[in-house]
């Protein structure tokens, strides 16, 4: 019998083996959730190679939810999504703070398996506050905003945005008694005048909202800016011209008061101002020196200057009436150059005279050249004549016997030649 025993003992071994595998190859899983609340939460109880064990579900009272298929519990938000031999998923729909907690997923093996599934309910924040410490900020002060996130779990994170650059506030949580969280952000920093109208941005992040954010634009008061804009001359200023400048201000609020004074000096008594223009008839050298224009309002004042430096009045000298050349001015600038054109005028005649002997040397070298070409002519053909004079009319006594002579000796008379160019 002992011996019997002996050798049913390794089978019954083997069968333990068997079955402590089977059982540990079950397993029992699931998942944290995370809901917000008044929205629906879902528990999944999953089972891996699952022998028919049953599956439950507990509250975090260890109270059934749900037994298989079937719900013990009578709160009927409790939803049986799914049942299978490896699942048995549950809805929660609208969850409240109460709901929170650890809810098992139970497995009846021997022995029987758990898995925790812990449900967080968050809670968002209220409207975020944003508050500053006053409405309107000099340029150069500094000011003091803050932002507060009220009511939510867990507890919100606040960020600061000037335009688009972001800023560093300090933030202070409180927990209120039905455990929930206030933050409140203060944020501090000087404005300047670039800064009126920006919108400075509260954002608050929890994983319960998106976006969530309130904004306040800056209203900055600032000193005028000044500028001056000459009216008239347009270019340099002459004796004997007229000036007129413009004052030019800008600010917030706007400038009031805007004056014009002579720096080191008096205004010229016969100078006008018109509400921001100051006008100077017939400059003369007296008048040179630095004018300003100052404008203030409540938080400043500011000024702009304008140099005046009059110069020589324009010079002209009179066109000549038997020449057509240009004549321009020339005023002696310091720091100009500019160039006297009567020089030119000069050069001007002289080049004419030169022309005029160039012509008169063609003209003579064609009349000698059309001279010597008529000389040539003429050499090329000469002329001949013949004279025919009486013979022994030289020799004769008298009158009549020159004559007789003559008649008779035309036919023994030499010929005589004679040449003309």
């Amino acid at each position: 019998m002992d011996s019997a025993f002996s050798h049913s003992l390794p089978l019954f071994s083997s069968f333990s083996s068997l079955f402590l595998f089977q059982v540990q190859s079950q397993n029992l899983v699931t998942d944290n959730v995370s809901v917000v609340e008044g929205e629906t939460a879902t528990i999944s109880c999953r089972v891996k190679n699952n022998d028919d064990s049953v599956i439950q579900l507990l509250n975090p009272n260890r109270q059934t939810i749900y037994f298989k298929d079937v719900r013990p519990l009578k709160d009927a938000r409790f939803q049986l999504v799914n049942f299978s031999d490896n699942e048995l998923r549950v809805a929660l729909s609208n969850v409240s703070l109460s709901d929170e907690g650890r809810y098992v997923c139970q497995l009846y093996t021997d022995p029987p398996q758990e898995a925790y599934a812990d449900i967080t309910v968050l809670i968002p924040p209220g409207n975020p506050i944003i508050e500053s410490r006053e409405d309107i900020v000099s340029e150069g002060n500094e000011t003091e905003m803050t932002c507060t996130a009220m009511g939510s779990k867990p507890a919100a994170t606040i960020r600061w945005m000037k335009g688009d650059k972001e800023l560093q506030g300090k933030s202070k949580v409180e927990v209120t008694y039905d455990r929930m969280y206030t933050v409140t952000s203060l944020l501090r920093f000087t404005v300047t005048k670039e800064d009126d109208g920006v919108p400075v941005v509260c954002i608050v992040d929890h994983p319960a909202v998106k976006d969530f954010q309130a904004q306040k634009y800056l209203e900055v008061q600032y000193k005028p800016e000044v500028k001056i804009v000459v009216g008239f001359p347009q270019g340099l200023t002459r004796e004997g011209e007229n000036l007129e400048l413009t004052c030019k201000a800008k600010g917030k609020p706007q400038p009031q008061q805007v004056n014009w004074v002579k720096v080191d000096d008096d205004v010229p008594s016969h100078a006008v101002i018109t509400g921001t223009d100051l006008l100077i008839e017939n400059l003369n050298k007296s008048y040179n020196g630095t004018y300003r224009c100052v404008a203030s309002n409540s938080v400043g004042e500011s000024y702009d200057d304008y140099i005046l430096y009059v110069y020589d009045a324009l010079t002209t000298t009179p066109i000549p009436t038997t020449a057509t050349t240009t004549m321009y001015t020339t005023t002696s600038l310091p720091g100009i150059t500019q160039v006297d054109s009567r020089a030119g005028a000069g050069a001007q005649r002289a080049v004419d005279h030169a022309v005029i002997g160039g012509v008169v040397a063609v003209v003579v070298f064609a009349m000698l050249c059309l001279l010597i070409i008529l000389g040539r002519y003429f050499a090329r053909h000469k002329g001949t004549y013949f004279t025919h004079e009486a013979k022994g009319a030289d020799d004769a006594a008298d009158a009549d016997t020159a004559i007789i002579n003559a008649e008779g000796g035309h036919n023994n008379s030499d010929e005589k030649k004679e040449y003309y160019i």
